[in-house]
């Protein structure tokens, strides 16, 4: 008899345990669908690209082709370059001596305006140096500071010429020690 009740309370489930099992089933389908939605949110976020939601979808995609079509057609229509001898000067430092070597070519508007800049070589130099040493590293470490750089050498040049026109500034070596 003793056996027989022992089976009889083995084949009946256990009341706690039952309930246990709902509720393990339960943490266990939410932590998948929050894991599933983490993972939707994340490859939604790869997929676009990482663009910024405050950005408006079609201006920048627009302003990005402009650019693009202004860059191929200045690089097809790159007028004739003018080399200078490279320039080693020394930068605006309050602490310790820095130098700046660097080489430019300039871009002119016609092969006529080369004689002109053959008789102004001195005087273009002159222009550079100082502009160039006039700046201090951190003016000119980074590309907007370049860039700056850039401008200010072209319309101190273009300020001086009688007939031609200084259209771009190249750096082909730019180092600073």
């Amino acid at each position: 008899m003793a056996d027989e009740k022992e089976k009889e309370e083995e084949q009946k489930p256990a009341p706690a345990d039952h309930g246990s099992n709902k509720l393990i089933l339960i943490i266990i389908v939410v932590l998948l669908l929050f894991l599933l939605i983490i993972g939707g949110v994340v490859t939604y976020f790869l997929l676009s690209g990482g663009e910024n939601p405050e950005d408006k979808p079609d201006q920048p995609k627009q302003e990005e082709k402009k650019v693009e079509q202004k860059v191929q057609k200045d690089a097809a229509e790159i007028g004739p370059i003018y080399p200078l001898d490279p320039f080693v000067v020394n930068l605006k430092s309050s602490g310790a001596t820095r130098y700046l070597k660097c080489t430019i070519n300039l871009e002119i508007d016609s092969p006529d305006t080369q004689p002109e800049l053959d008789k102004m070589k001195p005087l273009m130099r002159d222009i550079i140096i100082r502009i160039l040493s006039s700046k201090t590293v951190a003016e000119i470490s980074t590309a907007k500071g370049k860039e700056k750089l850039k401008a200010e050498i072209k319309k101190n040049l273009n300020a001086k010429l009688a007939t031609g026109e200084i259209r771009n500034v190249y750096f082909t070596a730019f180092v600073i020690q």
